[in-house]
């Protein structure tokens, strides 16, 4: 089977990198540029740190802050209209998956005809589109390292997952130090989804040697950082650990896949706007007691890498081990249970968990999971983890 592998044809990692961007900038050829990002960035600081690095270089910068959590095809229809009503030339994207998703997108529009919704799917992107510099500012979704971009189509309620070689960043500019404002709420939160990243990219079918290895390096730093960068914001070393897993978690399930955390997040996030990232870590210690048994080895590898059972213990002891593991993290960094995330009202989710549990499995990425759920299967997945 031949398996192919992207990234962003530029990658640089480390402190005080995000200064690079005018120079990155300069060499693609652009003078005009669209900084996507967020009101919260605008706010925090660091887009306008980007903004003002970008004008002092003698670049024409254009600020468009309205991309939403959980961004929607009407966010990046804004953002088009602003790059093109402002003659812009290249994309600077400031935040978390987002900003990103959304520039990816935007991106992808300056070149190709709307709606973006008839590119969801695999590989439905005819051209690439203007040049997108990607600086992340969570430790967390790894979309400046990878083709996917997930986007809400406003008149069915969906995520669409889109996923292209066009949608890859030509830049990522990945500098720890912008995670150093994160709170520890969305540092446990974007850490588990960056584990998830790894955790699925190593057990999806689709995994293969060019991602395994990009994959057990991801769950090894998280194991190693993430509960200090919950406890110690301020730890450079363990936010440098943590930024540099959530690129390789990237780039692993960007070429792998992800799989059933992911399917069932998607509507979680579409119909009750919970973060992401936090929907994939209240799902991921659930998601693995229903799949371990599908791929043993696999999942005994992480359980060992991530701590949750000694090195000898034999491989399925190990690979059910990390079910308890993976609930007893989530304890240590405070993740709530689905009931407990804000806006999940019982009476509309019970409601909404056969739509939910339809969409999940039509997204694809269910169908990567070492055990693939039915419907009903899903549903009761939804329930446990209630």
């Amino acid at each position: 089977m031949t398996s192919a592998f992207h990234v962003p044809a530029t990658i640089l990692i480390g402190g005080g990198v995000r200064r690079e961007v005018a120079v990155q900038l300069h060499q693609i050829g652009v003078q005009r540029v669209l900084l996507v990002t967020d009101v919260g960035m605008m706010q925090l600081g660091p887009a306008r740190e980007i903004a003002a690095l970008l004008e002092e270089a003698g670049l024409s910068v254009t600020i468009f802050d309205g991309v939403q959590p959980d961004p929607t095809d009407k966010n990046v229809v804004d953002g088009l209209t602003l790059y093109r009503s402002e003659g812009c030339e290249a994309l600077v994207a400031v935040g978390g998956g987002s900003p990103i998703d959304a520039a990816k997108a935007i991106s992808v529009l300056t070149a190709n005809l709307a709606p973006l919704s008839q590119y969801a799917g695999y590989h439905q992107i005819p051209q690439a589109g203007a040049p997108l510099i990607a600086i992340p500012t969570t430790a967390g979704t790894g979309s400046e390292a990878t083709k996917v971009s997930v986007i809400t189509d406003t008149e069915r309620d969906v995520k669409m997952m889109i996923l292209s070689v066009h949608l890859l960043p030509t830049v990522a500019l990945v500098d720890y130090e912008l995670t150093l404002s994160m709170p520890p709420a969305l540092t446990a939160a974007v850490g588990v989804d960056t584990l998830t990243h790894g955790i699925e990219a190593y057990v999806s079918r689709k995994a293969h040697g060019m991602t395994d290895p990009l994959a057990l390096s991801c769950i090894q730093l998280v194991a190693k950082h993430l509960r200090t960068a919950y406890r110690e914001p301020d730890n450079h070393a363990a936010r440098a650990g943590m930024m540099l897993a959530a690129c390789q978690g990237g780039m692993a399930f960007a070429n792998s896949s992800v799989c059933l955390v992911h399917g069932m997040s998607r509507p979680i996030g579409a119909v009750f706007h919970v973060p992401h990232g936090l929907s994939n870590a209240v799902l991921l210690p659930t998601v693995t007691k229903f799949s371990w048994s599908a791929n043993v080895e696999r999942y005994a590898t992480v359980a060992r890498l991530l701590g949750c059972c000694p090195i000898h213990v034999a491989d399925e002891p190990a690979a059910e081990s990390l079910v308890e593991g993976l609930e007893q993290l989530n304890a240590d960094l405070d993740v709530p249970r689905l009931r407990a995330c804000r806006g999940v009202e019982e009476a509309r989710f019970r409601a909404l968990l056969t739509k939910m549990a339809a969409d999940a499995l039509a997204s694809g990425s269910p169908q990567n999971n070492p055990r693939v759920p039915t419907v009903a299967e899903i549903v009761a997945l939804y329930e446990a983890a209630w």
